[in-house]
């Protein structure tokens, strides 16, 4: 296949951040790249004019890290409760994912804005007692989130009989 080498002015996911000089199938390059102004062609006069895109990518990150390691001191600072019911002999009915988990961050915290797939849980949780869950924010800051997982009542049961 022929390539081609671009400049990339935004962040592109699996494929490089601002100023790279990356190398993509031709026809990716000048049907989405360059057409949608994410990147522009690797010419000797653009190559000169990459200070700008690397002062603008150097702000970028060290505003993502910024925010990454404020949102780290909340999480650590906060305790989550969550219900899961319980049968007779002690059997759980569902479990606790990290869907449930991000949703009591952010019912927690308004601001708080968290992908499911940030937080580290192998498995779902399926039992009883407290829990410290690894939360990847950036490349350089992890966080941890405490939970504590309880019995949900079952008065609700005890009611309507």
């Amino acid at each position: 296949m022929a390539t081609t080498n671009v400049i990339l002015r935004t962040k592109i996911n699996n494929l490089g951040a601002e100023a790279d000089v990356v190398s993509v199938k031709r026809g990716f390059a000048r049907n989405f790249l360059i057409p949608k102004g994410k990147a522009f062609e690797a010419t000797k006069g653009n190559l000169r004019n990459i200070e700008s895109l690397k002062k603008s990518r150097a702000l970028r990150e060290a505003d993502e890290l910024s925010e990454a390691t404020s949102l780290a001191s909340k999480l650590k600072k906060m305790k989550l409760v969550l219900e899961l019911s319980i049968g007779e002999g002690g059997k759980a009915f569902g479990s606790i994912t990290t869907k449930d988990i991000v949703e009591a961050i952010q019912a927690k915290s308004k601001k708080t804005v968290l992908d499911r797939h940030q937080l580290d849980l192998d498995k779902p949780i399926k039992s009883t007692g407290s829990f410290t869950i690894p939360v990847k924010l950036h490349a350089e800051v992890e966080a941890t989130v405490t939970i504590t997982v309880k019995a949900q009542d079952s008065e609700e049961d005890n009611a309507a009989e």
